[in-house]
């Protein structure tokens, strides 16, 4: 379910079959017993509205999660491009040499974390984390090189600068492997086809009952979709797009 969820379009495909087919499934229960007690029928109308009022308040909860995560993934990428720049600037605190290097790889560094954001290709996205570490790694070396012959407030700065640059970078990629957990997708589908089945049943004209079937399905699908789509930062239509890494690399070459 959860590799599933990565897919906002197969979430809405496979969710609105599901559903329909529980609707389905109930109008043809429904249709081998025509008439019921109205004491049944009043029960039965309590247990769909409790059920609906369940799948509404699941359904609002995953959504204000995907849009939470959606939004402190906007919060790190901003304060990743603010801890490279401000690390550019700290540059200036080591020797030329070593400010000269520095500037020169983390223009390549900004470079790799643009492309974090905007490739959706899996093996692109190994060799873009690959080459990422390979960065942190030779800009943490050329930064720590002065400490091991001299320690001062100065070179504390720079050295303060790309932990904040190296720790920014991993805030990101946990927000980004937060994702919904795949019991809330469970639940979800669970009380929906329920519901959907409890709807069938209930229909007091079956053969009207059709269209009505593809209704709520509908709805619910939708929905299943957003969530899926805002919750997916790589393959959905609603992306992080990395505006402030884009104008820092504008500003830096």
């Amino acid at each position: 379910m959860a590799n599933l969820a990565k897919y906002p379009v197969a979430v809405l495909a496979l969710s609105f079959f599901v559903m329909w087919l529980s609707a389905r499934i109930g109008l043809l229960f429904r249709s081998r017993k025509p008439n019921l007690a109205e004491d049944a029928r009043q029960d039965l109308d309590l247990i769909v509205a409790g059920a609906l009022t369940l799948l509404g308040l699941i359904i609002g909860f995953s959504f204000s999660m995907a849009i939470s995560r959606c939004d402190q993934r906007k919060t790190y990428e901003e304060a990743e491009a603010n801890a490279i720049g401000t690390e550019y600037v700290r540059a200036d605190l080591l020797s030329a040499a070593g400010a000269e290097r520095v500037r020169a790889l983390l223009k390549e560094y900004v470079d790799q974390r643009v492309l974090f954001y905007g490739t959706r290709d899996e093996g692109e996205l190994q060799r873009i984390n690959a080459r990422t570490a390979q960065l942190q790694s030779e800009l943490w070396s050329t930064v720590m090189g002065p400490t091991a012959t001299e320690r001062t407030s100065v070179l504390a700065l720079a050295v303060s600068g790309m932990n904040d640059v190296l720790n920014s970078q991993g805030y990101t990629q946990a927000i980004w492997w937060n994702r919904i957990p795949p019991g809330a997708w469970l639940l979800m589908a669970a009380v929906a086809i329920c519901s959907n089945l409890l709807v069938g049943y209930c229909t007091r004209r079956p053969g009207a009952g059709i269209i009505r079937s593809m209704v709520l399905p509908f709805v619910l699908s939708i929905s299943f979709f957003a969530i899926a789509d805002i919750d997916s930062p790589r393959r959905g239509l609603i992306r992080v797009r990395p505006q402030n890494l884009i104008s820092l690399v504008h500003s830096l070459h």
